[in-house]
């Protein structure tokens, strides 16, 4: 069963805005493409451990329609698909950037384990 389109109504902004970023992954989705630019769907599952191949597929699919991310096709044998951040995910992203500080201290104080993305330096 298709999901309907999410176009409120909205209580406030942040309703509306939970409302394109909710699901555990689409956040960390944001983070890696604004890192890396441009990834294919392989280098993004190595990117995000613990997503599975249907999350990722659902997730991305629901970015691009709300206008978050671009999927590139290219004519080649075999096809090779690339995702990028759209403006409009690149704002969304750079929104968020003050929710990761407040994370990132909320993991400290508490005292929280950061799990090492692949690829990624610590710290």
């Amino acid at each position: 069963m298709a999901k309907a389109p999410r176009s409120g109504p909205y209580i406030c902004g942040i309703d509306a805005a939970l409302d394109v970023v909710s699901g555990k992954w689409k956040g960390l989705i944001l983070w890696e493409l604004d890192a890396h630019g441009v990834r294919r769907f392989a280098e993004l599952r190595r990117g995000l451990p613990g997503v599975s191949e249907k999350m990722l597929t659902q997730h991305l699919r629901e970015m691009e329609a709300d206008g978050l991310v671009h999927r590139e096709v290219y004519a080649e044998v075999p096809p090779r698909v690339e995702y990028s951040l759209t403006e409009h995910g690149r704002t969304l992203n750079h929104a968020l950037g003050p929710l990761g500080v407040w994370g990132t201290e909320r993991m400290r104080r508490e005292g929280c384990e950061a799990v090492q993305a692949p690829g990624t330096s610590p710290g």
